[in-house]
């Protein structure tokens, strides 16, 4: 009966669509770097941008030349090569959010989620990817991205990260550390997303990042090396893990009074 199965499993992986062939080939997190290996598409070179708003007129001009006026300021980012002019090396990191039958059992992460409707021509394949960008200084970004093709999928959620940027409040909030610099965060913070509860909390110098791996990568590149993460609810959900995080980021700028 085994041998009948995967026969089965054979033939319905040869009449599956090519964007799930790719898929299965698809690196996974034991497996190096996922950016090299999906062959991202570079984005168009800044020579032939054209702005389309005043913020992106005045960018292009040089009116503006940092990307902290343009936060502080409270405008709002709505095209990508606004980021790509002011921040020429920022760095990006993709979340695994999609998952896949491994060779042994369990499931193995992978860069994209797949997800089908069924219509009268037969079954409909989307792929979503979901990206985190940042300057490893203070300005960090999510985005999720969805289409056809998974490279695709992952260069809109690269762009729509970009149109997403804040700036980080970082400092040494660490009683046992004390020393004034900005390794960590100022004070313990708090966010949530869907069921998922985070909780950062200073921390002194030397502790580096206690949290998963995936977590990692955004605080990694918002610029903050010692840091407690406390998470609660289905942090198996990473999309909803790092929004949390994101967002308790994101309240670093607001006090109480």
């Amino acid at each position: 009966m085994a041998e009948e199965e995967k026969e089965e499993i054979e033939e319905e992986i040869q009449t599956l669509p090519e964007e799930v062939k790719e898929i299965e080939k698809m690196p996974t997190e034991e497996e190096i770097p996922v950016t090299e290996e999906l062959g991202i598409v570079a984005p168009k070179p800044l020579e032939k941008w054209q702005p389309r708003t005043s913020l992106g007129r005045e960018v292009f001009e040089g009116k503006i030349t940092s990307i902290e006026e343009i936060l502080e300021q409270g405008r709002i980012i709505k095209e990508p090569e606004i980021v790509d002019k002011l921040l020429p090396n920022l760095k990006n990191e993709i979340i695994l959010v999609g998952r896949r039958t491994g060779k042994g059992g369990g499931a193995q992460r992978i860069p994209v989620r797949i997800t089908a409707t069924m219509t009268k021509s037969g079954r409909r394949f989307r792929s979503s990817a979901f990206s985190v960008v940042g300057n490893e200084n203070g300005i960090v970004g999510i985005g999720k991205g969805t289409a056809v093709e998974p490279r695709d999928a992952i260069a809109k959620s690269i762009q729509k990260a970009k149109l997403n940027l804040i700036k980080i409040k970082r400092g040494c909030g660490s009683w046992e550390c004390g020393c004034g610099e900005e390794h960590s965060i100022p004070f313990k913070t708090e966010g949530k997303c869907g069921s998922v509860r985070v909780i950062l909390m200073p921390a002194p110098k030397g502790v580096g990042l206690v949290a998963d791996d995936e977590s990692k990568k955004i605080l990694r590149l918002a610029g903050i090396k010692d840091v407690w993460v406390k998470t609660f609810g289905n942090t198996s959900m990473r999309i909803n893990l790092i929004t949390a995080i994101y967002n308790a980021l994101k309240k670093l700028y607001i006090y109480d009074r």
